[in-house]
């Protein structure tokens, strides 16, 4: 089996792929990457057997069938110190050979047999989602699970999909957010008894493979599993089992104080605040008082630190409690200009952050020292 193709297409391919392959695992074959070549195309497959990823790879030049086992931690580093732009690979019954430019190399290769397959993109019903948006839904979601916990579906995002809406929340019980978006259907979805929960693994894996060029992302959703097509990828993921939150109940109705703050000195604000912080002591009391927000910090062995802006509120002075790191996560995705309103109830009830395309975050105080 020959195959030629160019290098940096080939090394975008592999990096996406491998971020799906186990460092670590019993089952020493899912350590590598199958390539399969047929009917004129190269994919690349990778798993660890909850994830999967099928990538086709763009402008490869063949005329054999066949598939092979690469080595992942070698041709990444082969593709990323090759200089030439083509790179030719060629499998024999003993060797897989890497040849590019005056540089050749020679790997064992593995029988790709007991290999475990990805499912392929085969759906007749699916969701439709608009690539951008659903790639920015999952960085304005994703870091706000909770990967240790064996609480709830914690570990993954809820997608709750409606006729024409994708709405997708993650909590870790400390905090929570919320973020929607138009969407479509293709065929006849059925009802489901509960909404699917996605590994944030697998989120973080199809945010990566989202590009620029394209349209639409598709979601074919099954009672344990779901599938991802975008692009040139197609992704396969167990769901996490275990009941989601009743997110909806923790939102605070209307009601309040609403602040109006902008995330580029809200958030320098929050990062000077972190530095006089440890592992003890987490917390940080923002005060909001007449034109001013002071933030106070106080850590055992450090020291102390006062951090003042001024602000939009003249209402009765409120300090509230909170772990800078969890404000510091919702404001870091955002664009430094980005208008955010901050709704306040006292210093003991969770308080929401809202920008105005609708995205809503919700964060629990810590309790404070008295």
């Amino acid at each position: 089996m020959k195959l030629h193709c160019h290098r940096p297409t080939l090394a975008t391919a592999f990096q996406i792929v491998s971020g799906v392959v186990p460092s670590r695992t019993p089952k020493d074959i899912l350590r590598n990457v199958k390539l399969q070549v047929g009917g004129g195309k190269a994919t690349l497959v990778g798993t660890d057997q909850e994830v999967g990823i099928r990538y086709d790879i763009p402008g490869v030049e063949t005329d054999s069938d066949g598939e092979v086992l690469l080595p992942k931690d070698r041709l990444i580093a082969i593709l990323r110190e090759l200089t030439d732009d083509g790179v030719d690979l060629e499998v024999t019954e003993k060797a897989l050979w890497v040849r590019s430019g005056h540089s050749e190399f020679k790997l064992s290769a593995e029988d790709p047999a007991e290999f475990p397959p990805v499912q392929a993109f085969d759906a007749t019903s699916y969701h439709v989602v608009p690539a951008a948006s659903f790639k920015e839904m999952i960085r304005r979601t994703v870091f706000a699970t909770d990967t240790e916990s064996t609480r709830y579906a914690l570990g993954g995002v809820l997608m709750e999909f409606n006729a024409d809406k994708l709405t997708m929340a993650a909590t870790d019980s400390r905090r929570l957010a919320v973020v929607s978006t138009a969407s479509s259907t293709i065929g006849t979805i059925e009802p489901r008894a509960t909404q699917p929960v996605v590994p944030a693994k697998a989120l973080s894996l199809i945010e990566r493979s989202i590009t620029e060029n394209d349209q639409d992302v598709y979601v074919a959703v099954y009672p344990n599993s779901v599938l991802v097509k975008v692009g040139s990828s197609t992704i396969y993921s167990r769901l996490v089992e275990g009941r989601f939150p009743r997110y909806a109940d923790v939102i605070p109705a209307a009601g309040g104080s609403i602040i109006d703050m902008v995330v580029s000195p809200f958030y320098s604000a929050i990062r000077q605040a972190q530095i006089v912080t440890n592992e003890e002591s987490r917390g940080v009391d923002f005060t909001f008082d007449n034109g001013v927000l002071r933030l106070t910090s106080v850590a055992a062995d450090i020291g102390q630190s006062t951090i003042e802006m001024p602000i939009s509120y003249d209402g009765t002075a409120i300090t509230i409690t909170f772990d800078p790191r969890y404000i510091a996560d919702f404001l870091r995705i955002l664009d430094a200009s980005t208008s955010v309103k901050l709704q306040l109830t006292d210093g003991e009830s969770a308080a929401v952050l809202r920008t105005d395309d609708g995205y809503t975050y919700v964060i629990m105080p810590l309790a404070r020292d008295r």
